[in-house]
């Protein structure tokens, strides 16, 4: 199944407290719940103002549907072709 990468512009994402990111943590849960087993969030990157998501499903448009049922922003969703890492130079 098809990995995403989603870039989440949110002024001030890097100080956000535990309890907003709790609550925004349980929105996107709740909505991936009601979606089905075909979506999945695998985990996300908190930086200055924005916000990193990987997720896994079958196509971008379930991706751009669970932002819109969260109220999250969707500013960019790339499929994500290759990983790599330190072992790829090997």
């Amino acid at each position: 199944m098809p990995k995403y990468v989603i870039e989440r512009e949110i002024p001030g994402a890097g100080k956000l407290t535990a309890k907003q990111l709790k609550d925004i943590t349980q929105t996107s849960c709740g909505v991936l719940e009601k979606m089905g087993t075909q979506i999945q969030w695998v985990n996300s990157y908190v930086t200055t103002d924005k916000i990193y998501c990987v997720y896994i499903a079958p196509n971008e448009e379930m991706v751009r549907e669970h932002a819109k049922k969260g109220g999250f922003p969707a500013n960019s969703v790339s499929q994500v072709s290759t990983i790599i890492d330190p072992t790829t130079a090997e």
